[in-house]
């Protein structure tokens, strides 16, 4: 498969719905909520919550403070305030400790629970970045499988728009595979 440039490839499910992969600043994007890949504390760090924290401003520390901090698998949602999103979803992704502590049902239940709470809170389009595949060194290839896996089960019917939002076009390779893998096809016939 070749690289994809910094573009997107769509993808439509039956009846379902429309699932993108790109490469793009999760901050940067105008979704009804964009999903940060947060610490236990919500209080930002390296990475993605760091970016979103970056760019959202110092309000979303103080939100982040009233809510005592989240669980591994667990999600919580904030205003987005200098975002472009609507709100921000935050979740905890698991650790990777060599896949016999359950993490790969944790990350699962990042993508269930940031899709529920999403859902309970009217959106309709949601963007989700490679959830614990960077400090927490969860395998990328494992991780996209789980992301696609959870969000085409959980999100089908309920969003018009699933984001897997990609720090890279390897990241992003791996995303477009495993949707392929589950039968997913694109709609212009690239997967």
């Amino acid at each position: 498969m070749s690289m994809l440039n910094s573009s997107e490839v769509a993808f439509r499910p039956a009846l379902g719905a429309r699932m993108q992969v790109m490469v793009a600043d999760i901050a940067t994007l105008a979704v009804d909520a964009v999903v940060n890949a947060a610490n236990s504390s919500l209080l930002g760090g390296g990475g993605v919550s760091g970016a979103i924290h970056a760019a959202a401003g110092p309000e979303l520390a103080m939100e982040c403070r009233r809510l005592g901090g989240c669980n591994t698998g667990q999600a919580k949602i904030t205003g987005a305030y200098r975002l472009p999103a609507g709100s921000i979803i935050h979740t905890v992704g698991p650790v990777w400790n060599g896949g016999g502590a359950g993490e790969a049902e944790l990350l699962a239940d990042c993508y269930r629970n940031s899709l529920d709470l999403a859902r309970a809170n009217g959106c309709r389009s949601i963007a989700f970045p490679a959830i614990s595949t960077g400090r927490y060194r969860f395998p990328a290839d494992l991780a996209a499988r789980i992301a696609t896996h959870a969000a085409t089960l959980a999100g089908r019917h309920d969003f018009d728009r699933i984001v897997f939002c990609c720090f890279d076009e390897v990241s992003a390779a791996r995303h477009v595979r495993a949707l392929a893998a589950i039968g997913v096809a694109s709609e212009g016939g690239q997967s």
